[in-house]
């Protein structure tokens, strides 16, 4: 890479809802300058209306289906130098963890159930929390996505405790050495 500053693939962040994909997509944003695409916005944006209305009037099978034409139009664009951030779930098809693979370099956020709880404790836009004890849902579906997410990444970085400038200079300095030292 001759620019230091700058990296040839997209940089795909996965991870458990609450764990900063979002917050994390804007920092490297920012540094980089690359286009940040939020998937659930995307989804969003063509759907017309909310994820939570989404889930409440197609439900959630409905909504995997849309995310993953999200994901295959993605995939299919030849713009690289993107952050793509995604939804929790997204992982949860095999056909969408190989498209994630191929797009850049996959780095899974990670945090404790208890700091989820805490970040998403006031979110009303997170519709599998809409339950009498969203702490349980939580366990059950990082037992169920973890490792969905350990075969999808090529990096798992700890978001607890850490700042999202901190967490994207590591993101960075990883994936610097991943595109110039690692065959994918």
């Amino acid at each position: 890479m001759n620019d230091p500053d700058t990296l040839p693939e997209n940089i795909v962040l996965i991870g458990f809802m609450g764990c900063g994909k979002s917050t994390v997509g804007r920092e490297l944003q920012h540094r980089l300058g690359y286009e940040l695409v939020d998937m659930d916005h995307e989804i969003e944006q063509r759907a017309g209306k909310p994820i939570t209305a989404i889930f409440e009037d197609v439900g959630e099978p409905a909504f995997r289906e849309m995310e993953t034409a999200v994901l295959k139009d993605l995939a299919r664009e030849t713009q690289r130098q993107r952050i793509i951030s995604t939804g929790g779930g997204v992982v949860g098809r095999e056909e969408n963890r190989a498209l994630l693979r191929r797009m850049g370099y996959v780095v899974w956020l990670a945090a404790p159930v208890e700091v989820i709880l805490d970040r998403t404790a006031k979110s009303r836009t997170r519709p599998l929390l809409h339950t009498e004890d969203p702490a349980t849902k939580i366990q059950h579906l990082m037992v169920e996505r973890e490792p969905l997410y350990q075969e999808t990444a090529h990096f798992k970085l700890d978001t607890a405790g850490l700042d999202s400038k901190e967490l994207a200079t590591g993101i960075l300095e990883c994936a610097r050495y991943f595109f110039s030292h690692c065959d994918r």
